[in-house]
């Protein structure tokens, strides 16, 4: 298990043990460029046949640094040493795809459409979730802004950059004043939260602003609630403080998709018959069939 952070999260080894892979093993504070002699020793040491027995999960909290390890190790494998890799930083891939296939079945739900061409916004969209969810979403279609309460020109140069590395096309604007939340929401028809924890990011008078606003999707577990109104274990809980009474999708709800996302895509990697490069492409996937 890969990481450049200073310690391999105690989830992602829980995650591994319970999918059933025996021993997780933590490599920490490794860069990119020490990847591919890491991979190297792994898939050396265990013979053509042995090597099956292997994988690789990148962790970490950025998730340019764990793709471009992921990348790193595949281009190390060395034919017929090769091994399945799968990058998943601090859980950001696996809970974005649970976000954005939640949020996708509420809204045709609710309205019989598909999210496509839909303005959604993502407050604390310039961390590892809300980024990935911003992906995530565009390329299910949607219109999406990222929303950065400290500074809109970084919020527009990260999604710059993820059009550059991941050909995905969204925009960063400023959220920084009750005003120009008010006046985006306004224009909004799905709103995602993935700010930090314990942080209200929308409140009432916010949402009485919500004037087309048809799922509300917040991954805050900690009090109090990211999005008023919107609890824990709600899954498509109408919020009553919303002009159109819109569907609220709490952290729990979000959560089982994820976990079950997450569990899928380790046992894969012990199943497959071939190398599997696994990240959110593929988390995605698999949360559609499991929201």
């Amino acid at each position: 298990m890969f990481t450049a952070a200073a310690n391999l999260s105690p989830f992602d080894v829980n995650m591994a043990i319970d999918a059933g892979w025996q021993h997780c093993l933590p490599y920490t504070n490794l860069l990119p460029a020490q990847i591919a002699d890491f991979t190297q020793d792994a898939i050396f040491s265990r013979g053509p046949k042995g090597v099956k027995r292997t994988g690789i999960f990148v962790g970490g909290r950025d998730i340019h640094m764990a793709m471009d390890m992921l990348h790193a190790a595949r281009k190390a494998m060395v034919p017929p040493f090769e091994v399945s890799v799968f990058a998943d930083p601090s859980g950001a891939f696996t809970t974005a795809a649970g976000m954005v296939a939640c949020v996708e079945k509420k809204f045709t739900a609710v309205t019989g459409e598909p999210i496509t061409g839909r303005r959604a916004l993502v407050f604390g969209g310039t961390g590892p979730v809300g980024l990935t969810c911003a992906m995530l979403a565009a390329r299910a279609g949607a219109d999406v802004a990222i929303v950065s309460h400290v500074d809109g020109a970084k919020a527009q140069a990260m999604a710059d950059e993820c059009a550059q590395r991941y050909g995905v096309s969204f925009a960063g604007v400023d959220g920084g004043s009750d005003a120009a939340i008010e006046a985006l929401i306004g224009d909004a028809d799905i709103v995602f939260n993935a700010a930090k924890a314990g942080v209200q990011v929308l409140a009432e008078r916010h949402l009485a602003k919500a004037v087309k606003v048809r799922v509300l999707c917040d991954v805050n577990a900690v009090p109090p609630e990211g999005i008023a109104g919107v609890g824990v274990m709600d899954d498509g809980v109408p919020v009553a403080t919303t002009p159109l009474g819109a569907l609220g999708i709490g952290a729990l709800a979000v959560g089982n998709v994820k976990y079950k996302t997450q569990q899928g895509l380790l046992q894969a990697m012990l199943e497959a018959e071939k190398p599997a490069y696994l990240h959110f492409e593929q988390a995605f996937d698999i949360a559609r069939t499991l929201a």
